[in-house]
């Protein structure tokens, strides 16, 4: 904990893990803004703060293991003078309750949910007569990078997918206000932002709460003139059903990165049924390939489950023909887990453990050569890459539209100049690729 110097009045810090995905970073963002607001300092390290925050993540069991054991560590630490308070919010809580978790664990001194701000400042001051400030001002925490950030169009899902517990523990969808999000999006570039990722559990889902139709296109259409025109724009996170030929001509018309995360999770009629999901394999395949009719060079992404209760043996042989057809750059992968409290978890026709490993290797296997192939066709081709990494003795990091931050490779530019810095972006010719990575020059250096 710090300590004040004479005469001054010490101010609290905080420490904030954030576990999860990308959303979660967003609700990190605002909670620490809200107790800056309040008169806290955000610090980089657990050991030596006033209270450590935990934003939780609770969507599959592995995700809960870890985050159990993130708890654990800083209560160890609370328990050997490293830290006052330990604090923990977000999806874990949401799903469990605080009560049964309190009982688990009741070293922990608060358990709030991750957007009720009044209940997280009380159990990080111990006060509890606070009240949250009315902010909704972000804070970029210490240690990620500010030229990458993520604007969250809305909260919750309206699904109900089978495998999956998010309705339960984020609520039912609930979309912002354009004018709230364009300002954000403001501010975020004015902070140093030159690479906005709009993230939601379904962007194409955006508004329908609201009775708005094509809600994704008209936010765009606000969205875009209020940027300055070096900010990208990436839409992650779009189900199937909701992409059609406007939002691609869209895409591939504007100043949108020409990239798409589009889940299909499979493509046997019979399994999407089962878990719930619209779709089909001809359907599912039809979308993919009118992107790529308006747009060879567009960067698609998806994800798959294998191992889901009543997938055959031809059901997955039917979804390794359809990434064989398809062609698709990058693919995320995973074999089903039955999630406490969703219908799939008591499903009859539960596979194998065994057999749910073999069809994952099968299956990645199968796309990396997919991957590769794609990757090929930029060899000596010249891409805009935005720099995450400055240049140390001659090589640098960074992304082309091809990438999202996180989630995909990166590209290694080799003689890259001293100077530059995260998020300027450079001309660099391709000269090598892997599965996921590239080696490219600074174009001025091609000579």
């Amino acid at each position: 904990m710090r300590e004040a110097a004479s005469g001054e009045r010490a101010r609290k810090t905080v420490f904030c893990l954030t576990m999860g995905c990308s959303k979660n970073s967003v609700d990190s963002e605002r909670i620490t803004g809200v107790l800056r607001q309040a008169g806290y300092d955000i610090v980089p390290e657990a050991a030596g703060s006033d209270v450590c925050l935990i934003n939780t993540c609770g969507f599959i069991r592995p995700a809960v293991e870890e985050n159990i054991e993130g708890i654990l560590d800083m209560v160890d630490l609370k328990s050997s003078g490293g830290t006052g308070r330990v604090v923990v919010a977000g999806c874990l809580v949401n799903r469990y309750g605080a009560n049964a978790l309190g009982k688990e664990i009741p070293d922990v001194d608060g358990w709030t949910a991750n957007d009720d701000y009044g209940a997280i400042l009380r159990a990080v001051s111990g006060d509890p007569a606070r009240t949250a400030l009315d902010c909704s001002r972000r804070f970029s925490l210490p240690g990620t990078p500010k030229h990458v950030r993520y604007l969250k169009l809305s909260e919750g899902c309206d699904r109900h997918c089978a495998y999956c517990a998010i309705p339960s523990i984020r609520g039912a969808l609930r979309s912002g206000a354009v004018d709230e999000i364009v300002s954000e999006a403001v501010e975020l570039a004015a902070d140093g932002a030159r690479e906005l990722c709009l993230v939601a559990q379904d962007l194409t889902a955006y508004g329908r709460d609201m009775g708005v139709k094509d809600g994704l296109l008209k936010l765009l259409d606000a969205l875009e003139p209020s940027l300055p025109g070096d900010v990208w724009l990436r839409l992650l996170y779009l189900q199937p059903d909701g992409v059609d030929k406007k939002l691609l001509e869209r895409v591939a018309s504007g100043r949108i990165l020409p990239y798409l995360d589009i889940p299909v999770q499979h493509s046997s009629r019979k399994v999407l049924s089962l878990m719930g999901r619209p779709g089909s394999y001809e359907a599912l395949l039809g979308k993919f390939r009118l992107a790529r009719e308006i747009n060879p060079d567009f960067a698609l992404r998806t994800t798959c489950m294998v191992g889901f209760p009543g997938e055959g043996r031809e059901d997955f042989d039917g979804l390794l023909r359809f990434l064989d057809e398809a062609r698709l750059d990058r693919v995320g992968a995973f074999a089903f887990s039955p999630e406490e409290g969703t219908p799939a978890a008591s499903m009859p026709g539960q596979v194998a453990p065994r057999t749910k490993r073999s069809r994952l290797d099968k299956l990645m296997e199968l796309q990396e050569g997919i991957s590769l192939s794609r990757q090929e066709l930029f060899l000596g081709r010249t891409l805009d890459v935005m720099i995450d990494e400055p240049a140390r003795d001659g090589i640098a990091e960074g992304r082309s539209f091809r990438e999202a931050p996180e989630a995909d490779g990166l590209i290694e530019i080799r003689g890259a100049r001293d100077g530059l810095a995260p998020g300027d972006v450079i001309k660099a010719v391709v000269t090598e690729v892997m599965e996921h990575d590239m080696i490219a020059l600074e174009a001025s250096c091609n000579v």
